[in-house]
Parts: C-alpha cells; structure tokens; sequence
C-alpha cells in the first residue's frame, strides 16, 4: 500500500496534466513547418501563441531544439525572463524585454530555423510557465537555463514541428 502512495505523491508533484497550451499559426502539432521559418526560407521565426499559464506565472521561458540532429540535441532558439503578461510571440518576433540565450549555431542569440542533413526531423518548441525571472545574462546555454528553471518550473508545454529539406 506504501508503495502507491509514494507514487501517487510523486505524479502529483510533476503536474503531468499542465493546463499551458502552446500553438502556432504557421504549423500544427506533429506538423510540417513551412520552408519560410527554416534555412531554406527566411529563416524567421513562426508565430507562437500560448494560453493555460498558471496564476502565479512569473515569467517564460522557450527552448526550440531538435533531438533528432545526428550528433546531440541541436538548439536551435533560447528566450527567457519573458513577461507573465506576454501570451506570445509574432512572426519573425522582436524580443525586446526579455532575454535570447545562446544557440548551437556558432552560439548565435537569436532564431535558428530547422536545417537538417538529411531525412525528416522533429523541432521541440517547449514553454515553460516559471514562478521566478532567471537570474542569468543573455547569451546564457540551453543547461543554463535549464539548471535557473529547476525548482522554478509551474507548467510546460510542447509544440512539435517536422521539417526535412527538398
């Protein structure tokens, strides 16, 4: 009997039932992502919208990676310490107000579109609702952010892309 109730504890402290949805007007989940936000296009970020954040949201966070890249998980677009008021971002966004962290291209701080080598490969647009404003500067790595958020995290979210070069 201990033994359920350990896991039940522990399930109900990963909130796995968040309330946080995150869309996009250029792609749906599981969908292909049109060549114009890749490094085939314009290379330009897509539109993101996200509803459900918890009350007590402080700030957000966003991680664009591909676990799919031949040698690690390639990052691709690192933003945090963005507003609780925000709910999203425009195409081909400015992020003024918050901060952009370092990217695995050449450590870039901005957006980097899907670019595969080859085959079909999956984007992971993840949000986090945070109960805290980071305390790093700009330019800060993916496990930067990562290691800010632990303890810090109220809900996340995940929009998955597809992409493979013509």
């Amino acid at each position: 009997m201990t033994k359920y109730l350990l896991l039940f504890i522990i399930i109900s402290t990963l909130n796995l039932e968040g309330t946080m949805k995150l869309t996009s007007t250029a792609f749906t989940h599981n969908g292909a992502i049109p060549s114009q936000y890749t490094c085939d296009g314009a290379d330009i970020s897509p539109a993101l919208t996200w509803t459900g954040a918890p009350n007590n949201t402080k700030s957000f966070a966003l991680i664009v990676d591909d676990p799919d890249a031949p040698t690690k998980v390639w990052v691709h677009w690192v933003l945090f310490n963005i507003p609780a008021s925000v709910n999203n971002l425009a195409e081909n966004t400015s992020t003024s107000g918050f901060l952009q962290g370092a990217t695995d291209f050449n450590g870039k701080q901005q957006y980097g579109g899907p670019c595969p080598p080859s085959g079909t490969h999956r984007y992971h647009f993840t949000l986090y609702a945070l109960d805290t404003m980071l305390n790093l500067q700009a330019g800060a790595s993916k496990r930067d952010v990562i290691n800010a958020m632990r303890g810090h995290i109220l809900d996340q979210t995940i929009l998955i892309g597809t992409y493979e070069r013509k």
